[in-house]
């Protein structure tokens, strides 16, 4: 067990949380300090305070949230990660969230309320080379490259994910276009090609999505979608989408379009 272990503690409109933590903990085997870049700037200016990558620090414990997942998601996907350990103080993040970031590089969670001594043995355990704790079922492919290995195919979570589009918020598709966007990246497809085959299963997700929530009815599932019903069955022909299935779905007293 080392005499002391300093972390530092990044939190984006959090100063009031990393004022409560900065100081000794554990006895004093567990210091916290708030970097000269984490007050007042960017998640991405946070990674990238040269005091992160001197070996001034042993972790990172890095404040996450909802509201907040996106814009770390980019960075981390951006930025040159430092040389200390990331770890998440994971506020009500999804098990899929906490799959992706992995990916992108966090090296353990802890959840709240905080608990030092938790925090210390985490850093411990990073320190001495231990794998953390096996992520939760990711959203991604077991072997994509966001998790070090190659391939491109969908899975069933991301099945999933098209099936459930319509319910899905804001923050969550954005957060599954990042880490396909980074998978693809990894591959050796142009940046057209993978931008395309990401619109294009959204696209087809959506217009399933759609025709199945209105019956097969096309005019309301444009007018739900805010498209022209032109347009939207531009979009089915596109991907060869049938709304028939989804009219034989329909109760006797839906009025499909023709």
């Amino acid at each position: 067990m080392r005499e002391r272990l300093d972390c530092a503690v990044l939190a984006a409109g959090q100063n009031d949380w990393v004022d409560t933590l900065v100081g000794a903990h554990a006895g004093g085997r567990l210091h916290l300090h708030a970097p000269p870049g984490a007050r007042g700037g960017g998640v991405a200016a946070m990674l990238a305070d040269p005091a992160l990558s001197l070996g001034r620090y042993d972790a990172c414990l890095v404040y996450m949230d909802g509201p907040g997942l996106a814009a770390w998601r980019v960075a981390l996907a951006g930025a040159r990660r430092p040389d200390a350990h990331l770890i998440a103080y994971a506020v009500d993040l999804r098990a899929r969230a906490i799959h992706d970031l992995y990916g992108l590089g966090m090296a353990d969670f802890v959840r709240p309320p905080f608990c030092a001594e938790a925090l210390r043995a985490r850093i411990e355990r990073l320190l001495d080379g231990a794998a953390p704790p096996a992520p939760p079922a990711p959203i991604l492919a077991e072997d994509d490259p966001c998790y070090g290995l190659a391939s491109l195919r969908p899975t069933a979570d991301e099945d999933a994910l098209c099936a459930t589009i319509l319910r899905r918020s804001g923050a969550e598709l954005e957060a599954y276009a990042v880490a396909a966007a980074s998978r693809h990246a990894s591959s050796r497809e142009s940046f057209r090609e993978a931008k395309g085959r990401i619109i294009e299963r959204f696209e087809r997700a959506y217009i399933h999505a759609a025709l199945g929530r209105h019956r097969g009815n096309i005019a309301m599932a444009a007018r739900a979608a805010q498209k022209h019903r032109r347009a939207f069955w531009a979009l089915m022909r596109k991907h060869d989408i049938d709304p028939a299935p989804y009219r034989a779905e329909a109760s006797p007293g839906a009025a499909p379009d023709g």
